[in-house]
């Protein structure tokens, strides 16, 4: 299946019905009177996160939503039923915004949140509210009022603990392949990784969710190679791991060229804890492996893990520093505010 992680969607609330108007006629009744009923609610738009969605493909293909016309109102009283609701469904994970595609409307975060985007318009009301002591057979009624319309951005950021960032061929899906499940693409070429890949890693008996990223190179954040577009993915994680490849002929360089574009993208990334590591380090022999630790020490001021998800030396331990930073971050959640236009279904 193939990763969408955008897409714009056009979406309509459904009209008010009509009040309808009416005449009590019944036998034995002298004096009839007005009888005509309310017209129904149009229906809403919601989207909701469900369970077993990962990408927001669907959406490629349909692009507009409409939520039915409320029913007109009918004599004897009768008040029309609501229309139909329309709800999309998206991955957890995913963002609304207007379209202006900077306005956040709505953040689903967990499997189960619903949110309410349009609202239906009201019914209208039938002749009997209409009836004065002047006016005792009315004939008029209201019509159902519109409902809203608008073009919205789906915007998808994966849900996960920690994210693997570093150049292309850093070594990022060698090691998402060896600590988790997941079976990225592999090869001894820049940009084999395309689209974001997740995997479950697990470190004495604890889980957590590791996202896998395309490479960066300088200038991504002005479009080189394949941009910093989805770097939005590890926005929400709570730890980076920056893997720096010790085939890199200035370990040092690569690292701050990584970091600059971190910086330079913004969003809260730079601020996130990062636990940096030399990759790949089976490809050295000792002499060589203490100068480009010492380089790369410098250049990101604190001491690098050493790993090689080939051979499996400090894996374990990366998986655990990882799992500390994330333990210490879940400790500090807080609740999500309430909003009446939320639903949450347990």
């Amino acid at each position: 299946m193939k990763f969408l992680d955008q897409a714009k969607v056009y979406i309509r609330s459904g009209d008010g019905g009509a009040g309808a108007v009416s005449f009590r006629r019944e036998k034995f009744i002298e004096f009839g009177g007005p009888d005509g009923g309310d017209g129904g609610r149009g229906g809403d738009v919601w989207i909701e996160a469900v369970d077993g969605l990962n990408t927001l493909i669907d959406y490629r293909y349909q692009q507009h939503f409409r939520a039915k016309t409320g029913v007109h109102g009918m004599g004897r009283n009768m008040t029309g039923a609501k229309g139909a609701d329309v709800t999309l469904k998206v991955p957890a994970g995913t963002q609304v915004y207007e379209e202006d595609n900077e306005t956040l409307i709505a953040d689903l975060t967990t499997v189960g949140q619903k949110f309410r985007i349009a609202e239906g318009g009201n019914g209208g009301f039938g002749n009997q509210h209409f009836k004065t002591s002047t006016n005792q057979a009315p004939h008029r009624a209201n019509p159902g009022l519109a409902g809203q319309e608008m073009t919205i951005w789906l915007r998808l950021k994966l849900i996960a603990d920690a994210g693997l960032v570093g150049l292309p061929n850093a070594g990022k899906s060698t090691f998402l392949a060896a600590v988790t499940a997941a079976k990225p693409k592999i090869a001894d070429y820049p940009f084999t990784t395309l689209h974001p890949g997740l995997g479950v890693a697990r470190v004495d008996a604890r889980e957590f969710v590791l996202a896998d990223i395309p490479g960066l190179i300088e200038g991504a954040h002005e479009g080189a190679g394949i941009g910093d577009r989805f770097l939005g993915h590890v926005e929400r994680t709570r730890v980076l791991l920056h893997l720096v490849s010790a085939q890199e002929e200035n370990v040092g360089k690569a690292y701050k060229t990584v970091r600059g574009e971190l910086d330079a993208y913004g969003n809260g990334l730079s601020e996130k804890p990062e636990i940096v590591a030399l990759s790949q380090i089976d490809t050295l022999d000792a002499d060589a492996r203490k100068k480009k630790v010492a380089s790369l020490k410098r250049a990101a001021g604190r001491a690098p893990l050493l790993l090689s998800a080939v051979s499996g030396e400090g894996v374990e331990a990366a998986l655990r520093a990882l799992m500390q930073v994330i333990e210490e971050t879940r400790a500090g959640d807080a609740p999500k505010p309430a909003d009446p236009r939320w639903q949450v279904r347990g």
